[in-house]
């Protein structure tokens, strides 16, 4: 069986509050963009091993038993211990470390295919409390569809966001930004008013009123990101925001924009 797991851009993130845990608490609307990597899953017919795994296109750096897939495929084997060995690939396409949530994306659609393929019967919520052991957005994923999400980021609201009409240009500059050094530099705040109404208003005017709290810390130390930022503002984006921690950034565009593509060659950049 295979699956394409895509990726998430944050429109709007907001740092409300450090939690007692360590976590903390934001505010952001995540929404899904068609850039995906391929997994695929068949039953082994080696039962003494309980994955065998390979991988493709974009190396992924540390040990193969870190991966997310992995770790997914051990929950579901505690909990249901008929759970089959199986052979596991992934191609790599969406980047990684780049604020976009491809391997919590990876991890989820795992969760999701090996309950369906093997029949485990394993219930939404209990999917979602799998999700969110291996990370704080892997939940939106199981949704995958536009949400506003709160707590850690698995507190998730469906809300009406369509940008379809839009074309979306998602550039990632090739450096990697470290999640909790980025979370050292926020102090957290709240707001008055809440994303999911600020969304509703026209794509026009969200550059005045939604931002991403990541974005100051990451530009000061890497001005590159933000003048990436700036180049796709004054090529005509609506809007233009980092995604998550960074370092991708992405703008919206009408449709009629034709934009001339002048990026380094070590630039990952796709229209969507």
């Amino acid at each position: 069986m295979v699956s394409f797991p895509n990726c998430k851009i944050n429109i709007g993130l907001r740092i409300v509050n450090k939690r007692v845990d360590g976590f903390h608490d934001l505010e952001t609307i995540f929404y899904p963009l068609g850039i995906r990597d391929a997994l695929e899953v068949v039953e082994s017919p080696d039962n003494t091993k309980e994955i065998s795994w390979s991988q493709t296109g974009a190396a992924i750096p540390g040990a193969a038993s870190d991966n997310l897939c992995i770790k997914a495929y051990h929950l579901l084997k505690k909990d249901f211990p008929t759970l089959p060995a199986v052979n596991m690939h992934l191609h790599k396409a969406i980047p990684m470390g780049a604020g976009l949530g491809g391997g919590s994306a990876d991890a989820a659609f795992i969760l999701q295919l090996l309950n369906t393929k093997f029949q485990l019967g394993a219930s939404t919520e209990q999917l979602s409390g799998y999700a969110l052991g291996l990370g704080s957005d892997c939940p939106f994923f199981l949704h995958n569809r536009s949400c506003y999400a709160t707590g850690r980021g698995e507190i998730l609201e469906e809300i009406s966001l369509d940008l379809s009409v839009y074309k979306i240009l998602l550039v990632n500059p090739g450096i990697h930004i470290n999640t909790g050094w980025a979370f050292s530099h926020i102090t957290p705040a709240a707001r008055n008013n809440q994303l999911k109404e600020l969304v509703q208003m026209p794509v026009e005017s969200w550059q005045q009123h939604i931002h991403n709290d990541f974005e100051s810390p990451v530009f000061e130390a890497h001005p590159e990101i933000a003048l990436l930022k700036a180049s796709l503002l004054e090529n005509g984006a609506l809007y233009s925001a980092m995604s998550g921690s960074g370092s991708s950034v992405f703008g919206i565009f009408e449709k009629k924009i034709a934009l001339p593509i002048n990026f380094p060659a070590h630039y990952f950049y796709k229209w969507v």
